[in-house]
């Protein structure tokens, strides 16, 4: 056949396909259409998997209202209704037919191994009450045997092939028994031998029991590599990647992460009607694509992780949970100053480890330096190897009283996962000299009043002292009276009380724990109204630091817990032996829960840190008025 021939064909071809589309439509036009009777049935899968997600579909032949969807709870609803309109129309003998359905979709998860029926649900048409039929569906452990959607008879339509070794989604984990606050890389990869788009991965785990930074929160592509798996080859992409530090010790599971996709995947064409030269027509390859692209929404294996504590041998007094490697550094901008005169006194925290979650030193001031909280920087580094930087604490001194005094070292310890012990790290001591500055006495502190300080304002001048003058009866005296032995005997009276104060003062402050108990909701609510502050500046990350610290913090001092020894067991059994309400401790760990994983939280973010600021502040307060 020579090139003029093939390109008058290809001209007949296409009049045909024309002529064949009118005459199709002026048939529908003429022809009365056969009515039928409304259909209401359930289709799903009759086999899946625990974790696998798949769609239920209840499909009516006519327009209907008041769609009823039944109650589901062995089976997790993650989206729907989606509703859809589909119709098609057969001519068998010059007789029209024509098929409208309505699609209510939704799309759940299987959360247990068993058997589940889905009950019916219910619709009306013209005031009809019409119910689906129930479905029956098992749930298993391994992939077993996958039911397909029952079909309508006879109505067009395409149907997928699976994909389920096409594209999946793993996760990995650096190390499967870390030690509390020892950091792990999770990296989430998904394996594709499709084209796909539209990556979401925005619904990954929330890792309750860790706190978590992502390691490619500014990173918009996904570079690829290619690996061979059974002989088959697929493209490998990192969509997610996560440094986590566990809180407490134990066993920990990470749920599944979840993340949606575009595919294209293939479709086979159904047959639409009995008819050849229809199915002819609507098969053409110029009308019907042999490719699709399908929404999919994967998920990953589950991890367990055994979180060890850290060793209790050689474990330093005053350990923080600081675990790495890490420097720590001290640095003074002056030592001889005068009163009034501000000092700087500074220390550096650096390395590799949870250098986010690590508190201030403790340091004891003298009591006649006025010492302001410390200014908190971080400067923290996020690689794909994890999470470093340095994270510094300024204190800004004050002293008010001349003299010579001692800024005694400062001690910190970490555990060092290459060595597996404790590391103790000294700063220097400084000594500093205070010699009396300028200021007015409203501005300087004395510690006893002597001669020197006091002045008399034109003592040149005496006043005339005006009536009316206090007079006294002649023969009456001070001496011997009721108020000379009450005054007589007032200073021994005072220094009883003072003594009293003070020895009480020194049982309290030697012992720690009470003092710790008695500041415990000073403290906390201090934390929180720095909380306040990365509130109203939207400071996310900082502000579920914060309320953390200060959760934990509270917990810590009111039952003298120390913070490495934290775990949600110690505070339930702790609020429990103090008479606390079982709802008031089970809010409380919601509390803290909702801490660890509000940031990842689907919503408003606004809304999800002001509400994490509140239940945080509400809790204190009720275990607070309990306890009394």
């Amino acid at each position: 056949m020579n090139r003029k021939m093939k390109k008058h064909y290809r001209y007949l071809h296409r009049i045909k396909a024309v002529i064949s589309t009118v005459i199709f439509l002026l048939i529908l036009a003429a022809a009365p259409l056969q009515a039928q009777e409304v259909q209401f049935t359930a289709l799903a899968k009759t086999a899946v998997r625990v974790g696998e997600n798949f769609q239920v579909q209840f499909k009516i032949n006519a327009e209907g209202n008041n769609f009823q969807w039944p109650q589901i709870t062995d089976f997790q609803v993650l989206n729907g209704p989606s509703t859809s309109t589909s119709s098609s129309v057969q001519i068998i003998n010059g007789q029209v037919n024509r098929e409208v359905s309505y699609v209510f979709t939704y799309v759940l998860r299987a959360i247990k191994e068993g058997e589940f029926t889905i009950p019916p649900a219910k619709i009306y048409v013209n005031g009809k009450e019409y119910v689906s039929n129930s479905i029956k569906i098992k749930v298993s452990k391994d992939s077993g045997t996958q039911g397909s959607p029952g079909s309508g008879g006879g109505s067009a339509g395409t149907t997928t092939q699976g994909t389920e070794n096409d594209l999946f989604l793993r996760a990995y984990i650096s190390n499967a028994t870390p030690y509390q606050g020892e950091q792990v890389i999770i990296t989430y990869k998904i394996f594709t031998t499709l084209p796909i788009s539209n990556i979401d991965a925005s619904k990954m785990s929330s890792f309750p029991g860790f706190w978590a930074k992502d390691l490619l929160a500014n990173r918009n592509d996904f570079p690829q590599t290619r690996e061979y798996i059974n002989g088959k080859e697929y493209v490998v992409a990192e969509v997610k990647k996560y440094a986590l530090f566990p809180q407490r010790s134990g066993e920990i599971t990470i749920d599944p992460g979840e993340l949606s996709c575009v595919a294209q995947v293939k479709t086979a064409a159904q047959r639409r009607s009995s008819d050849p030269f229809f199915d002819s027509f609507f098969n053409d390859p110029f009308f019907n694509s042999r490719y699709q692209n399908v929404e999919k929404q994967i998920l990953s294996n589950s991890l367990k992780l055994n979180v060890q504590p850290t060793p209790s041998r050689n474990k330093p007094d005053g350990y923080g949970g600081a675990v790495g490697n890490f420097t720590f550094s001290s640095q003074i901008d002056k030592t001889d100053v005068k009163t009034n005169e501000a000092i700087s006194l500074k220390f550096t925290l650096s390395g590799t480890g949870n250098v986010e979650l690590i508190d201030a030193p403790k340091i004891s001031f003298p009591p006649d330096f006025e010492v302001y909280d410390p200014e908190i920087t971080n400067n923290v580094k996020v690689s794909m190897n994890g999470v470093s930087g340095t994270r510094t604490f300024e204190y800004l001194i004050i002293p008010r009283i001349p003299g010579t005094y001692t800024l005694k070292p400062v001690v910190f310890s970490y555990f060092d996962l290459d060595k597996r012990d404790y590391v103790t790290i000294t700063t220097p001591e400084y000594k500093i000299n205070v010699q009396r500055g300028e200021g007015t006495a409203s501005n300087i502190t004395y510690s006893s009043v002597s001669q020197e300080d006091i002045k008399y304002i034109g003592k040149d001048i005496r006043h005339i002292k005006l009536p009316p003058f206090k007079l006294r009866q002649i023969g009456t005296f001070f001496f011997r009276s009721g108020n000379y032995y009450f005054l007589l005997l007032l200073p021994i009276l005072i220094f009883a009380v003072l003594l009293l104060f003070w020895r009480n003062q020194i049982k309290q402050r030697s012992n720690i724990a009470m003092l710790k108990t008695k500041r415990a909701t000073k403290v906390s609510l201090k934390r929180l109204k720095v909380a306040a502050i990365y509130l109203k500046e939207g400071k996310e990350t900082e502000l579920y630091v914060e309320i953390s610290r200060a959760l934990w913090g509270y917990i810590s001092d009111k039952f003298n817990i120390p913070r490495s020894e934290l775990s949600m067991e110690n505070v339930s059994e702790r609020l429990l032996k103090k008479s606390v309400k079982d709802d008031t401790i089970a809010e409380f760990i919601n509390t803290l829960n909702n801490t660890e994983f509000a940031r990842f939280a689907p919503g408003n973010k606004s809304e999800n840190m002001d509400k994490t600021y509140q239940e945080a502040l509400n809790i204190i307060s009720k275990i607070e008025r309990e306890l009394r």
